[in-house]
C-alpha cells in the first residue's frame, strides 16, 4: 500500500488540485471503497480561504480534561515528540486524536504550537479536538482541521505518539499522505499518488466540457446524454 514519497514537483501538483477531484480522481483506480478515506462532519477545514495542503501524516493522541498522571509541565511536556515529527518526510501534517470522551475541551495547538510544527516542515493539523488562537494561527498561514474552537489549552498533554490514530472516521498512520482543503481531509494511497494528478486534468476537462453545454443555447437532455455518453466512454 505504502509507496515513496513523490518528487517535491509530484507533491505540488497534487497540492494544487481540490479534495473533491482527488477523491473523483482516486475512485478511478477502484483500490478502496468510494465512502472510506476521507473525513466526515466532526472535522472541519478552519481555515477556508487557504490554499490545499498536501503532506505526510506525523501521529499522537492527547488528553486535555484531565492532568498528566506523572506531572509536570504538561503543555510542553514531550519534547521528544519534536524528534519524531523531523522522522517523517516533509512536508508534514499532524494529526491529533483527542481521547477524551467528548474531545475538544482544551485546545493542543495554538498560536505558539503552530509556529512550532511550522518550524518543523509541518503545513497544517488534522484533529478530532479544539484548536484555538484562531486569528494569529490564520496570520502565520498554518491550516487546521478540527472539530471545535476553544478558549483554553486546558490540561493538554501528549501521551502516545508514532501510533495510528483514528481522527474524522478515518484511521491514519504515521507517513500516509494527506491532501486537504475547505471540504475536509483525506489519505492519499501511496501507490497511486503519482497519477492522480494526470487522472485529475482529465477529470477536470470532462466536467467543464459538459458545464459548457449546460450553459450553452444548443443544450437539450438528449445532447446531454450524448455528450455524457462520449465523455464516459474515454475512460
Amino acid at each position: 500500500m505504502k509507496a515513496g514519497p513523490l518528487l517535491p514537483a509530484q507533491l505540488e501538483e497534487l497540492r494544487q488540485c481540490s479534495t473533491c477531484i482527488v477523491a473523483s480522481a482516486i475512485e478511478t483506480f477502484k483500490v478502496r471503497l468510494p465512502n472510506t478515506g476521507f473525513t466526515d462532519f466532526s472535522v472541519r477545514c478552519v481555515f477556508e480561504d487557504l490554499p490545499p495542503i498536501a503532506g505526510y501524516a506525523v501521529t499522537a493522541r492527547i488528553r486535555t480534561s484531565e492532568p498528566p498522571m506523572e506531572g509536570g509541565s504538561y503543555y510542553y511536556d514531550h519534547s521528544d515528540w519534536w524528534d519524531r515529527v523531523l522522522t517523517i518526510p516533509a512536508p508534514r501534517v499532524v494529526v491529533v486524536e483527542d481521547m477524551d470522551r467528548p474531545p475538544g475541551l482544551g485546545a493542543f495547538v495554538g498560536e505558539v504550537h503552530a509556529n512550532i510544527l511550522l518550524a518543523l516542515g509541518c503545513v497544517g493539523i488534522v484533529t478530532n479536538g479544539a484548536v484555538r488562537d484562531l486569528p494569529s494561527v490564520r496570520a502565520a498561514g498554518f491550516q487546521m482541521f478540527a472539530r471545535n474552537v476553544s478558549v483554553s489549552h486546558a490540561y493538554a498533554h501528549i501521551f502516545e505518539f508514532g501510533s495510528p490514530v483514528r481522527v474524522g472516521g478515518v484511521e491514519i498512520r504515521p507517513g500516509d499522505l494527506l491532501h486537504g482543503d475547505r471540504h475536509g481531509v483525506q489519505t492519499v494511497p501511496g501507490e497511486i499518488a503519482a497519477r492522480i494528478p494526470g487522472v485529475a486534468r482529465e477529470i477536470v476537462a470532462k466536467r467543464k466540457r459538459l458545464i459548457q453545454l449546460c450553459h450553452s443555447a444548443d443544450f437539450s437532455v438528449e445532447r446531454l446524454r450524448e455528450l455524457i455518453r462520449i465523455v464516459e466512454s474515454k475512460g
